[in-house]
């Protein structure tokens, strides 16, 4: 039984869920300064106000993961992303307080209408830059801003527009009358922006490490790996159907999640089995066998907990978000 496979599936698993969770609350907070009046607000900020601290679960379930399972890929990756991490950590925080506080807040909603937003963008933009790093490379002594560069941007602003179309389609789902059909339209033009983004990435990566050229152009690997960026113009073409005949409040969320799967395939594709590319496998980075075995039981123990009540809040909270009923 090769334990660092499985505790790489784990780490994927719960990062990927991270995404997909999170980056649609992310994204309501990217999109919250242009809904047009308090009420459009008040209705998105409760669409998300009863999960998204639970959608933050699994970040921590990546990150001690990681520690535990992979220590040395740890050691190496924080030392050179500590400044976007602690940015996107303090950022999250931020956020977290604007949810509790806007609420009771008259004379200075304002600020805490302006943490939500700053929050989200500052957290989506960090996030999209490390990932932007981990493609780039990471140097072999720690360098505190080799991180940022133009392609890390580039990365980072592609996560932003992809978090808002996750947090547009959210909305588009969860509600009624005017803002439902703005948040239709705000999906439309996010799509075609991301689409921009998702070839910019796609064609620059490439350029930007020639370990990822070879793996997706070389024959015979383009035959089955072209599939990917097909599959994702056919997601984005149902995407833009769906948004355009605007009767299905459910499927645009549905194919936007889908896009993002196959961004996080493709991603899997270019840097597996690196950790730490071009310098760590998994297997090179794995903890001892009886770390992973102690780790491992206590995530079989409590991930069952972790699934079933993020199944269970998203459950109770389901249906159309109406404007005499929230969560505070």
């Amino acid at each position: 039984m090769d334990l660092a496979l499985i505790w790489a599936f784990i780490i994927v698993f719960g990062v990927m869920v991270y995404v997909l969770l999170d980056g649609f609350d992310l994204g309501v907070g990217v999109l919250f300064p242009l809904a047009r009046t308090h009420e459009d607000r008040d209705m998105m900020m409760n669409s998300v106000a009863p999960v998204w601290d639970g959608n933050e679960t699994w970040l921590v379930l990546g990150g001690a993961g990681l520690f535990g399972a992979f220590p040395l890929a740890y050691a190496t990756l924080l030392p050179n992303l500590y400044i976007p991490l602690m940015l996107m950590l303090f950022a999250l925080i931020l956020r977290g307080v604007a949810f509790e506080f806007r609420f009771k807040a008259h004379t200075s909603r304002w600020l805490w209408d302006l943490s939500f937003t700053g929050g989200s963008l500052l957290a989506a933009l960090m996030q999209g830059t490390v990932v932007g790093a981990v493609v780039q490379g990471l140097p072999a002594e720690p360098e505190p801003f080799h991180w940022l560069s133009a392609f890390t941007l580039f990365t980072g602003f592609a996560v932003v527009c992809g978090y808002a179309l996750l947090g547009a389609t959210w909305t588009l789902m969860k509600t009624e009358g005017e803002l439902r059909e703005w948040a239709r339209r705000m999906s439309m033009w996010l799509l075609l922006a991301l689409l921009v983004f998702i070839g910019g990435v796609s064609l620059w990566t490439p350029f930007e490490q020639e370990i990822i050229r070879a793996r997706w152009f070389s024959l015979p690997n383009f035959y089955f790996l072209s599939q990917v960026p097909l599959l994702t113009l056919l997601t984005a073409g149902a995407l833009w159907y769906v948004l355009k005949r605007g009767r299905n409040d459910r499927l645009p969320f549905v194919y936007s999640i889908c896009l993002f799967l196959l961004a996080y395939i493709g991603l899997v594709i270019s840097v597996w089995p690196y950790l730490v590319p071009w310098r760590l496998t998994l297997w090179d980075a794995a903890s001892a066998e009886s770390t992973q075995i102690f780790l491992l039981i206590g995530v079989a123990v409590t991930m069952p907990f972790v699934i079933g009540y993020t199944i269970l809040g998203y459950r109770v909270f389901r249906g159309k978000v109406r404007s005499d009923a929230g969560y505070h």
